[in-house]
């Protein structure tokens, strides 16, 4: 059986590591060229940086679309590898690129024609409207370039390589950050376009990287001809996975959305702590993020060959790691913790509170590592629903009521505190259920 990079036969530490660390360059790149495009942004006024913000509920709903097809493909063409049927798998790979294409072009253009009432629904006030329509025209008829990539690099993750995508990623994300300047201010040869250049950065970005996806792919033979034989059952096999992938995707800017209405009522100071607060998490978080990106293709690869042991192996391997990582990043993030608060803000109050949320919170972000490789367990299984659940139980079961009961009682200390212990009830139980999970399969020798 061909098995090039080695997630069927090569050590299971190795296999991840090679996996992982070009997953955390790529996301690193991605998060750190989101900050430019707001830093650059910023400079446009307040106005500029209001109008963008109200913009990230609509962008990043129609992107749910293209992470739940990612998942969904991931899965199914991990899958097919395991089972040596690598034609099969190329074949699969273009009819799930082809119903990202579609299903992001109808909501774009869905988008269009709706605009201003859209965002008139979100509160956006009239006199920001001219400006959040500059940039939302644009990147509604520029996401179709993005959707290529995207989908793109999930079928050549599925095969073990994160290199690839990973280089793709840190090449559209330079390209975006040394574009933005040029086109927003009017540098050089440029016209000035603001908010519009902001949009116009993103897609040339975009374009860029869909050329090396189509690139590689090609040359690869990652994809092929479409067979209409097999397109309805591959995108109903697509779906399948990716439908409740997309709405889990969603669940956690919901849940963040409630959880910033329970502290509203502690005023503004612990709102703005919580929205630094969570660009903070979004790095510690970075390394858990890679590595359960990577551990999708493993377990769906070793899943599709029928190596349950070799798949068990590996998850619970990566949810021991998940503790003791997060558990080193907490205890050297501890004596840094009051340096990283002041970076955020001026406001004594700001800073008091992200200080506790940082001393508090991270300490259990490997139990919430945990949910997060058990998903992309539940998922490699073919169990789409559960995986949806789950991540349902962290957020809304655990997470949501420890912390209004948390605050309730104890003010905004005591809401981080809950936070914390929702995401420690999650995770002790998410691996209770992956214990049950293997011995369900090693009894039955079947999923």
């Amino acid at each position: 059986m061909h098995d090039k990079h080695g997630l069927l036969t090569d050590p299971i530490p190795d296999v991840l590591r090679r996996m992982t660390i070009p997953m955390t360059f790529g996301m690193i790149a991605v998060l750190m060229f989101n900050l430019v495009d707001t830093f650059f942004i910023s400079l446009l006024g307040t106005d500029a940086l209001a109008a963008v913000s109200y913009t990230f509920p609509v962008t990043f709903g129609i992107n749910c679309i293209t992470m739940g097809i990612g998942v969904g493909l991931s899965v199914q063409i991990g899958k097919l590898l395991g089972q040596g049927k690598r034609i099969r798998a190329a074949e699969f790979a273009t009819h799930g690129i082809i119903l990202a294409i579609i299903l992001v072009s109808v909501a774009s253009f869905l988008g269009i024609i709706t605009l201003n009432g859209v965002f008139r629904l979100l509160g956006a006030p009239e006199a920001l409207l001219p400006l959040i329509h500059d940039y939302m025209y644009i990147w509604y008829l520029a996401i179709p370039l993005l959707v290529f990539p995207m989908a793109g690099n999930s079928a050549i993750r599925a095969s073990g390589n994160t290199k690839t995508p990973a280089q793709i990623m840190i090449l559209s994300g330079l390209i975006n950050g040394a574009l933005d300047p040029l086109f927003i201010f009017g540098i050089g040869p440029f016209p000035e376009m603001g908010m519009k250049g902001a949009a116009i950065a993103s897609a040339i970005s975009w374009l860029v990287g869909l050329l090396a996806s189509i690139y590689f792919l090609v040359l690869k033979k990652k994809i092929t001809k479409p067979g209409f034989q097999y397109m309805v059952s591959d995108w109903r096999s697509v779906l399948t996975v990716g439908t409740p992938a997309a709405f889990s995707s969603a669940m956690n800017p919901m849940s963040g959305a409630v959880l910033m209405a329970l502290l509203s009522r502690f005023g503004t100071s612990a709102v703005a702590a919580y929205g630094a607060a969570q660009r903070v998490e979004s790095v510690l978080l970075i390394v858990l993020m890679s590595l359960t990106s990577s551990l999708t293709p493993f377990l769906a690869q070793n899943v599709g060959a029928k190596n349950y042991k070799r798949t068990f192996s590996g998850l619970f391997l990566s949810m021991r790691f998940a503790i003791l990582f997060q558990l080193v990043i907490f205890i050297m993030m501890v004596p840094v913790s009051i340096p990283i608060s002041h970076l955020f803000s001026q406001e004594e109050g700001v800073k008091e509170l992200l200080w506790q949320y940082l001393v508090i919170v991270p300490v259990s972000y490997g139990f919430q590592g945990i949910v997060m490789m058990l998903v992309s367990t539940m998922n490699a299984f073919h169990k789409p629903i559960q995986a949806f659940l789950w991540n349902f139980f962290r957020l809304f079961i655990c997470i949501l009521p420890c912390s209004w009961l948390g605050g309730f009682y104890y003010g905004v200390e005591g809401l981080f505190v809950g936070i914390a212990a929702g995401n420690v009830m999650s995770g002790v139980s998410g691996y209770f259920q992956a214990l049950k999970l293997r011995k369900q399969t090693m009894e039955t020798g079947a999923i």
